[in-house]
């Protein structure tokens, strides 16, 4: 059940994988594949979160992260564009910026509602409901859902890292794309979060 539900995640279009792509097109999958990794560190708060208070986050709370979301996804739309106008495949650039995607990647995710929800309604219910059962089944779980996740991610970004050997113009117009991808989902979060917030209750 985790490895299906981790599959499930990592291939459905949203911030992350976006975030994703676009850094393997722009930095190539050296500099990329440590951010498939960054759900297990940005997941904690949010496992830690949901299994404390399961049931009673507020509604609001989605919409804000939405809108925060949004924002920051507007900033790394900003950066893809600027490495489009820039392209370069500057390999010291790269190794500098290595971190900086795995942190990025973080944040991304930390400001993605998709995990909120993903625990609250599905593995949070799951998880305790294993761990009653055996320990060693609540642990099953989680390994098979962050092990089938990251691996998947990682997949993606090999694939879209390959299509970056095509040549220099084609790699820079993917980039252009990956930019436009993400401020689509900045609109598309601002608009959830904004739309949530305002309607009537």
């Amino acid at each position: 059940m985790g490895i299906t539900f981790g599959f499930a995640a990592a291939v459905q279009p949203g911030p992350m994988q976006t975030f994703l792509i676009s850094r393997a097109l722009s930095h190539g999958w050296r500099h990329t594949l440590p951010s498939a990794c960054a759900p297990i560190v940005s997941d904690i708060p949010v496992v830690i979160l949901v299994l404390l208070v399961l049931n009673y986050v507020p509604a609001w709370a989605e919409n804000v992260l939405h809108i925060a979301g949004g924002i920051f996804l507007f900033f790394l739309a900003f950066g893809a564009y600027r490495s489009f106008r820039h392209y370069a495949l500057n390999e010291t650039a790269l190794i500098q910026s290595a971190g900086q995607s795995f942190l990025k990647a973080v944040t991304v995710n930390l400001l993605n509602p998709n995990p909120y929800i993903a625990w609250s309604l599905v593995m949070g219910p799951l998880l305790l409901k294993a761990w009653r059962e055996a320990p060693g089944h609540g642990l099953a779980l989680v390994a098979g859902f962050y092990g089938c996740m990251i691996a998947t991610a990682a997949g993606i970004i090999m694939v879209f890292s390959a299509m970056r050997m095509l040549g220099t113009k084609v790699s820079r117009v993917l980039v252009a794309v990956s930019s436009v991808a993400l401020a689509c989902f900045a609109c598309y979060q601002l608009w959830l979060g904004i739309s949530g917030l305002t309607a009537p209750h």
